[in-house]
């Protein structure tokens, strides 16, 4: 991701203005970084071209268009390596991993963003039904509002996975199909808009644009908001709000339910292995969730629909849980972890309400 690459330079920086020697093997990370963004042509990649052919074939498009495309992708090492999952048993940390994203810097961005934007927030809810504090947690979360969208070239990204998937992954085979998925998405895109596949530049997972769309999330749920004839997701504002609101509806958001609840326990009763045994997944009716031992208050025991018992390990102290209504689940397709939606729940909630103190001073 663009943090990760920002941290790098940042380190290479300070370690440079260190000691000469220090100065040195920062310049010899440098170079090994710069030389992770070159890579073999897929020109020469036998299994490449085939599915090259294949892909023409299939989406009835001109084969030497495409050979020439994916022949000019190139595979790219660090992306392979940032693929790579998390050491077995690294612990998981809520509070860390919120302090990555709920920051003075994202909440002032945000603040102007949703400033900026007030009127096409607005018309997104009234057409989705999806309320602006979470379209601007979203977008705060991945890009800060356009502010780091990726460097990669989205190409190499995606043919790296797709034909480089790291083979230590425990499901890179699964992986590896989901990503030549993803590069022909993209290689027909560019081909029906009649534009250069080497020029966007996103993700390491070949993510683009201020929401961070995977290609087939463009060709499923992107809107011309601003109805200006096409779909930017980079520079507009309004196809972004509107294609992250068409995404939220289209897998089932409800308008003015709450994403969670508080929830605590009842030590005599509690049933915690088969409170967590659904994960995420929103299981339980208020009746059969407080028999397991959870316990509810308020709005919350008037809840019609199912709920989930949400889990958010802090390393080695208490964890935190709140009770997860459908719509937090909706926010996990986005990104399938209970801490991202969190942190796009506190984001957009930090947001609003230092948005509302600016204007009551």
């Amino acid at each position: 991701m663009p943090r990760i690459l920002l941290a790098a330079i940042l380190f290479v920086a300070a370690a440079a203005l260190a000691t000469p020697l220090a100065a040195q093997s920062a310049r010899k990370r440098a170079v090994s970084e710069r030389n992770n963004h070159r890579g073999v042509p897929y020109a020469t990649h036998e299994e490449a071209m085939r599915w090259a052919d294949d892909m023409a074939q299939r989406r009835d498009l001109d084969r030497e268009w495409v050979r020439e495309a994916l022949g000019r992708a190139q595979f790219l090492p660090l992306v392979s390596k940032l693929m790579q999952p998390p050491p077995v048993g690294t612990p998981k940390n809520w509070r860390v991993y919120r302090s990555r994203f709920i920051d003075p810097v994202r909440i002032r961005a945000g603040i102007k963003f949703w400033q900026d934007n007030q009127a096409l927030l607005e018309r997104a809810e009234q057409e989705y039904g999806v309320p602006p504090e979470i379209i601007v947690g979203i977008i705060g979360v991945e890009t800060i509002y356009g502010q780091q969208t990726g460097n990669f070239r989205v190409i190499d990204a995606l043919a790296t996975l797709a034909f480089n998937f790291p083979d230590s992954h425990p499901r890179a085979a699964e992986r590896s199909e989901y990503f030549r998925g993803e590069l022909e998405q993209f290689l027909t895109l560019q081909k029906r808009r009649d534009t250069d596949p080497l020029l966007p530049l996103g993700s390491y997972a070949g993510a683009t644009g201020m929401p961070q769309f995977m290609p087939s999330s463009v060709v499923r749920w992107a809107v011309d908001f601003d109805a200006d004839g096409r779909i930017d997701l980079s520079g507009s504002p309004a196809d972004v709000i509107g294609s992250v609101a068409n995404y939220f509806k289209s897998y089932g958001w409800q308008n003015g339910m709450p994403t969670h609840y508080p929830v605590t326990f009842d030590a005599e009763k509690l049933d915690k292995d088969a409170l967590l045994a659904p994960d995420i997944l929103p299981t339980f009716s208020v009746a059969s969730f407080t028999a397991k031992g959870a316990v509810l208050q308020g709005p919350a025991l008037e809840h019609t629909g199912p709920l989930a018992l949400v889990e958010l390990q802090n390393g080695e102290a208490e964890p935190q849980y709140i009770a997860g209504t459908e719509n937090f689940y909706v926010i996990t397709r986005y990104n399938w972890s209970s801490y991202y939606a969190m942190a796009v729940i506190e984001l957009g909630r930090e947001v609003k309400e230092a948005l509302a103190t600016a204007r009551a001073s």
